[in-house]
């Protein structure tokens, strides 16, 4: 049975304890607590935008489990997919130094419960009562088992006509950029909307530089919205309807760029869901990854609905 309170967006993946600091770990006497993980980013980017976001996941019945269960509840996420299990949480620890300009990344995530997910885990109506479904390669990495689910994920989106997007996020500490690819191949027939970024992610999909020929290939494959992150270029190429255009980064001012892509797939999300038109949809996600840069953190640095639809309608007028 088809939910009554249709959700527009459906991620899938790993939540993360955020540990801060603007100081350097090595002198800073407390760290702030909160909470991340890419996907977890983007559903709630697109949370505080307006739309109604459901998470599936599996979370560790650790100290963080009812710190981690009652913020999402509180932020509104629907979490009546997310599994809490024997095991732990992912963490990781965040520092900038004193100056903002020395930035300090620890990750600790494995055999966390995350690593669990599997079929079991996606429900056939759950998938049917959402607009749109999202996951990364990340959420892919955890195990064969999490790649199970996706792999189930989108088929049951692709057969019920549900929007699908992905985003590749390689990393190469996570795995190899064979295991990345097979991944990607896995689903690719499956996915709407891409995200891929130029300097990880181009590995696992070409070998030509050419941006134009990137998305046309990829249009050729059925993929029919390619959204492209390019970190030389300082903008966004997207790729739709036989058309490409090119939007900049709304913002030099850079205190922290952790998450900032998965904001912006959080927006352009948002906005599809909305019924916005790609373009506008892809200008939307550039002022809210724009103005989460500006501070410290993934989530926590999120601009609220006014502060991006006030930037945002200001360009549209």
């Amino acid at each position: 049975m088809i939910m009554e309170n249709k959700l527009d967006i459906i991620t899938i993946g790993e939540s993360l304890i955020e540990l801060s600091t603007s100081n350097s770990l090595t002198t800073a006497e407390s760290l702030d607590k909160y909470y991340g993980g890419d996907t977890l980013t983007t559903a709630i980017t697109a949370l505080k935008l307006g739309s109604k976001v459901g998470y599936i996941s599996r979370i560790g019945m650790d100290c963080f489990k009812e710190y981690l269960l009652e913020s999402w509840q509180e932020a509104g996420l629907d979490i009546s997919h997310v599994k809490p299990v024997q095991g732990i949480n992912g963490l990781y620890m965040l520092a900038l130094g004193q100056d903002c300009s020395e930035k300090q990344l620890y990750l600790y995530r494995r055999k966390t419960a995350a690593t669990n997910l599997s079929i079991e885990d996606i429900s056939t109506d759950y998938i049917q009562g959402t607009s749109v479904l999202y996951t990364t390669g990340i959420t892919q990495s955890l195990s064969i088992s999490a790649r199970e689910a996706i792999l189930k994920a989108y088929r049951i989106a692709k057969e019920n006509n549900i929007l699908t997007a992905y985003d590749p996020n390689y990393k190469s500490p996570i795995w190899s950029v064979e295991e990345a690819k097979e991944a990607f191949d896995e689903i690719s027939e499956y996915i709407n909307v891409l995200f891929i970024n130029t300097k990880n992610d181009l590995k696992l999909i070409t070998e030509s530089n050419s941006i134009d020929n990137i998305i046309k290939n990829l249009w050729d494959k059925g993929i029919t919205t390619v959204i492209i992150k390019s970190s030389q270029d300082r903008g966004y190429y997207t790729g739709y309807n036989g058309k490409i255009e090119f939007v900049k980064y709304y913002s030099e001012e850079i205190t922290d760029n952790t998450g900032a892509g998965d904001a912006f797939n959080g927006g352009v999300l948002h906005g599809l869901a909305s019924g916005m038109q790609v373009f506008k949809a892809v200008n939307l996600g550039a002022v809210t990854a724009g103005l989460q840069v500006r501070k410290i953190g993934a989530i926590k640095s999120l601009p609220t609905k006014e502060e991006v639809y006030r930037i945002f309608k200001g360009q549209n007028d």
